[in-house]
């Protein structure tokens, strides 16, 4: 199996209580994200792919979630770090619509119904933190 490392950016607007996401080509919701590249950080990634994905410069904060996932037929071990993020500038915008479908702003319910592998929910993941540091 190939590990592959996946970093996301959990954006989300305290005032509407909504959280941004993506539709990826094929029909799946996600945070945007997508996988690290060969010298990349987990954090770079994660405002990369926020960029490529939605036209938002984000700045990232603590992570809020990891999970692991194994994906037999695509021969994958996959480490999924999700970073807590905010907006810095932009507009929305499918800069890559190959890649991207759609864009939303969610409620919690909706993000919980598109996200069942973060146990608890959405909620936990706007309490929980864990420092990230590139040891250099």
């Amino acid at each position: 199996m190939n590990r592959v490392d996946v970093a996301y950016a959990f954006l989300f607007d305290e005032e509407e209580e909504k959280v941004l996401m993506v539709k990826n080509r094929g029909g799946r919701w996600s945070l945007p994200g997508g996988a690290v590249e060969v010298g990349e950080t987990l954090e770079q990634a994660a405002i990369r792919e926020a960029k490529e994905e939605t036209n938002l410069t984000i700045e990232v904060g603590d992570i809020v979630a990891v999970n692991e996932a194994f994906f037999e037929e695509k021969g994958h071990h996959a480490l999924f770090f999700t970073y807590k993020a905010r907006i810095v500038e932009g507009s929305l915008q499918i800069l890559h619509k190959d890649e991207i479908e759609e864009i939303q702003w969610v409620d919690i319910k909706t993000a919980n119904r598109r996200m069942p592998y973060h146990p608890g929910g959405v909620e936990t993941l706007l309490e929980s933190t864990a420092p990230y540091t590139l040891q250099a």
